[in-house]
């Protein structure tokens, strides 16, 4: 029997509101509050799965 390889893709997402001057002051709390880990994605966030064939390989 042959091995497959199937690449899978998992989406999370969630919109963040913030106070800020403009958008880019925005932009970069929300990246801080992400990098800092006052953001965290977690299975409740799931948005989307894909599934994308590799290459079949023999072992």
């Amino acid at each position: 029997m042959r091995k497959y390889r199937i690449k899978v893709i998992e989406t999370l997402s969630r919109v963040v509101e913030v106070e800020a001057e403009d958008y880019q002051a925005a932009y970069d709390k929300v990246e801080e509050m992400v990098d800092c880990e006052e953001v965290v994605l977690t299975a409740d966030d799931f948005e989307d799965r894909e599934y994308y064939p590799m290459e079949h390989y023999e072992e």
